[in-house]
């Protein structure tokens, strides 16, 4: 019986997409790599950029880059999958997630939109774009229990994929 691992998408299947290992024997993260090469933006290259070309800044420009991994999680259904950044991007790359840490729930799994298709939510402060490419580490996934509170009442039911869960 599967407890709880990854799998590559339907979508990745002929892609040569390794699953995430743990680097060391201690260490709690399981290390995701970018499915493909991908180019994230400088912020303050676009706002500057917007600005010398007498335009309003939008909100659009500023939008996080999605990285894809190719990867997909089961779990228990009171676990969740954490997305964490390598500790080096900000340091050395000045890329940061952009929602802080990445959740993935145990029903994101097989969703219909798109499988269950882990991706990485990368914004870029330095003054200059990076490029990642195919293969990179990115970021870590470290599996989690969580506890649920008195008087829970969810009995939704996923309907689709990526931040599909607000639309329910």
């Amino acid at each position: 019986m599967k407890k709880r691992g990854f799998e590559v998408t339907a979508a990745y299947q002929d892609k040569e997409i390794n699953l995430p290992k743990r680097a060391t024997k201690n260490a709690a993260g399981y290390d995701f790599e970018a499915a493909a090469d991908i180019v994230i933006p400088a912020v303050w290259k676009q706002i500057i950029q917007h600005f010398t070309k007498g335009s309003e800044v939008s909100e659009k420009i500023v939008k996080p880059v999605l990285v894809p991994t190719g990867i997909k999680a089961y779990m228990g259904q009171d676990e969740y999958l954490q997305l964490a950044n390598r500790s080096s991007n900000p340091l050395k790359r000045f890329l940061t997630l952009s929602n802080g840490v990445g959740v993935i729930d145990s029903d994101y799994y097989n969703n219909p939109d798109n499988e269950g298709h882990i991706m990485f939510q990368f914004s870029n402060f330095g003054l200059t774009d990076v490029q990642i490419k195919k293969g990179e580490r990115i970021g870590q996934g470290i599996f989690l229990p969580f506890l649920k509170a008195d008087n829970d009442e969810a009995e939704a039911e996923r309907t689709g994929g990526f931040g599909s869960s607000d639309k329910n």
